[in-house]
Parts: structure tokens; C-alpha cells; sequence
């Protein structure tokens, strides 16, 4: 997997080059922070990634809730490149076979997920640094110029994020547009969760997790490679994709037959989409994350059409925790299984299955412009 190595002096430069004139330099670090009643962000400009995001738990303790790097220098170096609470694009998720038709064109892509493409490849928006350009104490903005054919996708996008926390919220609002041709087009915030901030003695793992899924009676089916067949499933109560009946642990189906290979090949718990119901109420939360050791629950909004849900069983013990994070006396790393990638997207491979009929959603061109936007609420249990 490419990457690039920036020293901690290139890295400042680029990130006080990426900037508007006159908006605040970062910290040493290279971070942005914003902040709101009950809750702190902080920010780098690669990949418009979030570092850092404290919240209270029950005992009004301050517990920093996403994964990520102390040094910020890393993040663009990293091999293993997870996407830590980053946005990627222009078309997230994966795409069948590293190909799509638009216009009676065929477009070819890298494959650097087994056959398929995912995340629009190794040179897709999370591999970039944004600008800055705009920055109050409670909100910041970055902004992206792709130009046409970087992942192989026709037409300049032109994206940009911001991020707003209002008390004991954060917002993510990103619009894109393609000026010049229609080309695909499907962003998701892909932030990283453990609410026990890796501090549980009892464990350091997300099963113990609980999640709520009230407006999704249905997922995507998914092969070995956990790219969608084009088959609709709608899950039995309490079967392993049963979140919606009730809340559930994320473990609850671990003894179940076909917890292992869930997710693909090799692959236990998660790493497929939920669809939300067709009739979710304006503003209803379509998912709770929380966990009873801390009390921290998580409400998510939002105008997306799904939610991916990865429980992380390929980290391997060899990324770093921050020093905000884990307990003394145990590896300070994110073990299989340690945390949750939400990420709220339109269907997966959607481009490649006209009969979903979410071309729509996915397919942008002159006049027309994408928007997604989502707010996690916190608070305790």
C-alpha cells in the first residue's frame, strides 16, 4: 500500500501551507481544537481526520472516545492505513471487480481490496491533505480539489467538510460537486469508536458494547469478500444481524453458527451494511452506541440511507493507543475486536446494481450537488 513519509518540520509546513491566511496556526502537534458544552474535537488536516474527541461518562470523568495517533506525523505514514475517523472518496466502500459502467463507459480501477476496489483505491481522498478554511472556536472546515481520473473516476470534484459541535454534539455536514461531468460520487465519516476509551479492566474489547439499530429491518448480503451480492436480506429477531428488535451487546452472537465468517473469509462479528427503513421519522436516531462501564451512549442522525458496521477484527495488536487511552499495566494497543467503525453511506456498489435503483444517489454531475450530513449526540446511560 503506498504512503508517503513527512518529518514532524514538513509536516507543520504542509499543514500551515494547507491553510487560509489569517485563520489561527495549529498547536505544536499540528491539531486544531474546537469545543462546545460537554465536548472537545481536535483536527489535522490530512485526510480532514478527527485526533481526538473527549466526552464526559457517568462519573464526569473526560474520556477521549476515537482512535487514533499521538503523533500526528503518523497518521500519512502508517502502512496499514485504517482510515482512522477520516474521509475518504470519492466513492467509499467497495466497488465489485475494480469497475463500473457510466454513460456507456467502462471505467477500470486499482484493486487493492482482492478483486474489488475499496475506497476508491491508494490514491483516494484519505491519502491527501485538505485545506483549512475556515476555523471558530466551535467549528472548522476543510476543504478537497480531485482532480478528474486520480482514482480513475471521471470529472473534478470539488468537496469540502465541516465540522460543528454544538453541547454534547458533533455535526459533519460535506458537500460535492462534479462541474465538469457526471461521475460517482458517495462520501462517509469513518470514525473509529471504543466509549470504554480502552480503559475497562474488565476488557478492552467492543463486545461488551451495546447497539440499537430501531430503523433497519434489513442488510445487505455479502460474499467472502464482504462486497454486496445484490441480494436484500431482512434478519429473523434475534439472528446474528438482529439489531433492530431490540438493543443488543455487539457480542450477543458470538456463539451463533455463523458468527464466524460473518464478515468474509476469516472474518468474525461485522463488516457489512445496514439499510435503514424507507419511513425513518425527520430526525430520529437510527443508532445508540453505548457502553455500561463508562455510561457513555452515542445518538446518531443522519440523511444517509445506511450504516456500515465493522467490529474491527483485522487490527492486530500493533497499533498504538493514545496516551489518553487504555489502563496502566496492559498493552497500550488496539487489539481484534477493540472497536466499531460506524460509517453512515447510500448502498454499497450501488453504481454496479442499477436494480437497487440508488443511482441517483450516487451519480453527480453539472448543477447538481452532493450532501451528506450526520450529528453523534452524547450523553449517559
Amino acid at each position: 500500500m503506498r504512503f508517503q513519509i513527512l518529518t514532524l518540520g514538513a509536516f507543520a509546513a504542509v499543514a500551515i501551507a494547507a491553510a487560509k491566511p489569517g485563520l489561527p496556526k495549529p498547536d505544536k502537534d499540528g491539531r486544531y481544537t474546537i469545543s462546545a458544552p460537554g465536548i472537545t474535537a481536535k483536527f489535522i488536516p490530512y485526510a480532514a481526520t478527527l485526533t481526538n474527541l473527549f466526552v464526559k461518562d457517568k462519573n464526569g470523568v473526560e474520556r477521549d472516545v476515537v482512535l487514533g495517533y499521538d503523533n500526528t506525523t503518523y497518521y500519512p505514514v502508517d502502512p496499514g492505513h485504517p482510515v482512522y475517523n477520516a474521509i475518504p472518496g470519492r466513492y467509499v466502500n467497495r466497488i465489485g471487480n475494480g469497475t463500473f459502467t457510466l454513460d456507456n463507459v467502462t471505467y477500470y480501477l486499482e484493486k487493492n481490496d482482492g478483486d474489488n476496489t475499496l475506497h476508491s483505491g491508494t490514491n483516494n481522498w484519505s491519502y491527501h491533505f485538505w485545506n483549512l478554511t475556515a476555523l471558530t472556536a466551535d467549528s472548522i472546515t476543510f476543504e478537497y480539489h480531485d482532480e478528474a481520473f486520480a482514482e480513475g473516476m471521471p470529472g473534478r470534484v470539488d468537496a469540502s467538510v465541516t465540522y460543528t459541535l454544538t453541547e454534547n454534539t458533533w455535526h459533519i455536514s460535506m458537500t460535492a460537486e462534479s462541474p465538469n461531468v457526471r461521475t460517482p460520487i458517495m462520501l462517509t465519516d469513518h470514525t473509529y469508536f471504543n466509549l470504554d476509551a480502552f480503559a475497562n479492566p474488565d476488557t478492552d474489547l467492543i463486545w461488551n458494547h451495546t447497539f440499537y439499530l430501531p430503523y433497519s429491518h434489513r442488510n445487505l448480503e455479502a460474499d467472502s469478500g464482504a462486497l454486496p451480492t445484490g441480494n436484500i436480506l431482512e434478519p429473523e429477531e434475534n439472528s446474528t444481524d438482529d439489531f433492530y428488535s431490540a438493543p443488543h451487546q455487539l457480542g450477543y452472537a458470538s456463539g451463533n453458527a455463523d458468527w464466524e465468517d460473518h464478515c468474509g473469509s476469516g472474518c468474525h462479528g461485522y463488516n457489512g451494511q445496514f439499510l435503514f427503513d424507507d419511513d425513518v421519522p425527520e430526525g430520529a436516531v437510527v443508532a445508540e452506541l453505548s457502553s455500561e462501564w463508562t455510561g457513555i451512549k452515542a445518538e446518531l442522525r443522519t440523511n444517509q440511507a445506511g450504516l456500515v458496521v465493522y467490529t474491527c477484527n483485522w487490527s492486530d495488536g500493533t497499533a498504538p493507543l493514545k496516551s489518553t487511552q487504555g489502563l496502566d499495566g496492559r498493552p497500550a494497543v488496539v487489539n481484534g475486536d477493540g472497536c466499531v467503525a460506524l460509517e453512515a453511506q447510500d448502498w454499497v456498489d450501488g453504481i454496479n446494481h442499477p436494480e437497487w435503483d440508488r443511482l441517483d444517489k450516487q451519480i453527480f454531475g453539472p448543477g447538481q450537488k452532493y450532501n451528506w450530513e450526520s450529528s453523534w449526540t452524547f450523553g449517559t446511560l
